[in-house]
């Protein structure tokens, strides 16, 4: 019979009543982060020896395994029309501090469908931009446009 191998994701050692953690449980067990509600989560980066502070800001999609010690939650935010998320346990001793920026009112206890919601948005902006033609390069059809503008412009002043 093969061997059942028992992965730990957190632990907590108890010494005569004193709980010896990186992160004040309490703090984080009474943090009422919610989905909708947008947060700037400031993360430990260890850098060549050294650790720095590095804030990720977004929407909360998900909140996950209540206050047990597996909970996560889900950020969401948008890094040059490109959806980043992230998945953060709560209890994790890399997490410094945790920012409630706003709070929304939703009506869902997941947000997934923003995924969605924001693919079609930017299919929507994708055909307002300017359609290019074969023979045409963006900069002559973009001067020939201001031209055009400008010429306008000109007309109506006279």
């Amino acid at each position: 019979m093969p061997k059942r191998r028992v992965y730990v994701r957190f632990v907590v050692t108890y010494m005569a009543n004193n709980i010896i953690s990186a992160v004040n449980i309490e703090e984080r067990k009474n943090l009422a982060i919610k989905p909708g509600d947008t947060v700037r989560v400031w993360q430990k980066i260890q850098e060549k020896g050294k650790t720095r502070l590095q804030a990720f800001e977004g929407l909360v999609l998900a909140r996950k395994h209540g206050t047990e010690a597996g909970a996560t939650f889900t950020v969401r935010k948008v890094i040059d029309s490109v959806g980043v998320e992230k998945i953060f346990p709560l209890y994790t001793p890399m997490i410094d501090k945790i920012d409630l920026l706003r709070r929304s009112k939703v009506r869902r206890a997941k947000l997934y469908f923003v995924r969605e919601k924001a693919a079609k948005e930017i299919r929507r902006q994708m055909r307002r931009m300017l359609a290019i033609d074969k023979d045409q390069n963006t900069d002559t059809k973009h001067t020939a446009s201001i031209k055009a503008e400008l010429e306008g412009k000109e007309e109506a002043k006279a």
